[in-house]
C-alpha cells in the first residue's frame, strides 16, 4: 500500500507528537510519500520507500484550500490513499485530491466551548469539521468521548466509519531507560516503589491559558496548598508573557503568589520536557475538557505521580492507572489531592493497554478496508 501522508503539523503541540509516533509505523509498513518541511523530516529522507516532498503552504490557508500545488496534487494522486492527521483536506477549484481520504478530528473542543474562539471563529472549525467528514472515508478521533461529541454535535453519516485511535507515549520518551525503569514501548514502566530519587520538590503544569485547561482553577488551589504545607514550586512549561498577558484574572493570581513559589520554562525541547516529567514531584491537570490528555500519560511513564480533574474522557483515559482525580474546577478538593498526592511514592505503571504501534495498526486495518 502506498500512502501519501501530511506532516506540515509536525512541531504543532499535540497533533505534531501524535503525528510523530505514528509516523515510523507508516514508514516501516508501507511506501510513503511525505510532504511537509524538510528540516522536520530529516531522518526520513534517502530512506527506502520513502519521498519526502517540501511542501510549505500553511495549514488552514485559503492557499490549501482552493489552489494546493498541482506537483503534490499529482504526487498524492499516485498513492493508494491519503492520510492526515488533523482535519485540514487539501484541494483546487478543480480537481484535488482523487484517491481516498483519511482524516482526524482530535476533539470538537472549540464547538462545546464556544466562547473559546467566538460565533465567527467557532463556525470557521465548524465548517472545516464538516469538510473533513464529507471528504473523507473514514474520521480517525482519540478516545470514545470525543467520538461521541463528533456524533452529537457534527452531521455524521450514520455509516461512515468513525475509529478511535489512543495516543500513547512518544518513542522518544521510551528509548533512553535513564531514570525510569525498562520500558518496552507500549507505555509499560517497570520501577520501584517509594524510589524519590532525583525528584525535586516542583508541581508541573503543561498546558495554556484557555479556559478549559483550567490554570484558574490550579493557582488558587495551589496557593491554598502551600498555606496548608505544601512545601513546593509551581513549574509551568510555557512563557511567561503568553500566560500574564492572556488574561488579566490570571495575571491577578500569579500576583498573589510569592515570586519564588512559581517559575516558567519558556519553550522547551522533547527531551527537556522528558527531564521535566523525570524530575518533578508532581504532574497537575485540571483541564475542563480534553480530547484525551497527553500530559499524564507522559509523566506516568517517567515514574511521576498526576493529579487530574474527573472530567469524562480522563475517567476513560486514565481510570485504570494509578493517578489521583479531584472533582472537576474544585478548588478546595484539588487543594487537598495536592497535599496528599504530595506523599506518595512514585506509581508503578504496568502496561496502559496504549501504543502508537497498535493504533498504527487501527489506521492501516481501516484504510484496507475501504480500498
Amino acid at each position: 500500500m502506498k500512502l501519501a501522508i501530511d506532516c506540515r503539523m509536525i512541531g504543532s503541540g499535540g497533533i505534531g507528537t501524535y503525528l510523530c509516533g505514528l509516523l515510523p509505523y507508516f514508514v516501516e509498513e508501507h511506501e510513503c510519500i511525505l510532504l511537509g518541511r524538510a528540516a522536520d523530516l530529516a531522518e526520513y529522507t534517502g530512506r527506502g520507500g520513502v519521498q519526502v516532498l517540501d511542501c510549505p503552504i500553511k495549514t488552514f490557508s485559503l492557499q490549501e484550500l482552493v489552489a494546493f500545488p498541482t506537483p503534490l496534487l499529482k504526487a498524492i494522486n499516485s498513492c493508494d490513499a491519503y492520510y492526515s492527521p488533523y482535519c485540514n483536506i487539501p484541494g483546487r477549484f478543480f480537481g484535488g485530491i482523487k484517491v481516498p481520504v483519511f482524516s482526524t478530528i482530535h476533539d470538537v473542543v472549540f464547538l462545546d466551548i464556544p466562547e473559546l474562539a467566538g460565533g465567527f471563529g467557532t463556525a470557521v472549525r465548524k465548517w472545516f469539521y464538516q469538510y473533513a467528514i464529507k471528504k473523507s472515508c473514514c474520521i480517525f478521533t482519540v478516545s470514545q468521548f470525543s467520538a461521541e461529541r463528533i456524533r452529537s454535535l457534527l452531521k455524521f453519516p450514520a455509516k461512515k466509519p468513525l475509529v478511535v485511535t489512543y495516543n500513547a507515549v512518544p518513542h522518544w520518551f521510551t528509548d533512553d531507560t535513564a531514570g525510569s525503569g525498562a520500558k518496552d514501548g507500549t507505555g509499560a514502566v517497570a520501577g520501584t516503589a517509594g524510589d524519590e530519587a532525583g525528584k525535586t520538590k516542583d508541581l508541573l503544569f503543561v498546558g495554556n491559558i484557555k479556559a478549559h485547561k483550567g490554570l484558574h482553577i490550579l493557582l488558587p488551589a495551589f496557593k491554598l496548598a502551600r498555606q496548608r504545607g505544601l512545601d513546593g514550586r509551581l513549574v509551568i512549561v510555557g512563557n511567561a508573557s503568553n500566560f500574564r498577558t492572556g488574561d488579566s484574572g490570571i495575571l491577578e493570581q500569579f500576583q498573589s503568589l510569592p515570586e519564588e513559589a512559581f517559575s516558567f520554562t519558556g519553550r522547551v525541547s522533547d527531551s527537556e520536557l522528558r527531564d521535566l516529567y523525570r524530575r518533578c514531584r508532581l504532574l497537575v491537570q485540571p483541564s475542563l475538557y480534553e480530547g484525551f490528555g497527553m500530559p499524564p500519560l507522559e509523566a506516568l511513564s517517567q515514574g511521576t505521580n498526576v493529579v487530574l480533574s474527573d472530567i469524562p474522557v480522563f475517567k476513560e483515559i486514565y481510570g485504570s492507572l494509578p493517578v489521583t482525580f479531584f472533582k472537576t474546577a474544585e478548588v478546595e478538593d484539588l487543594a487537598e489531592k495536592l497535599l496528599s498526592a504530595w506523599k506518595l511514592p512514585a506509581p508503578l505503571l504496568g502496561d496502559t493497554g496504549y501504543s502508537f504501534k497498535k493504533s498504527a495498526t487501527v489506521i492501516f486495518d481501516a484504510i484496507r478496508s475501504v480500498l
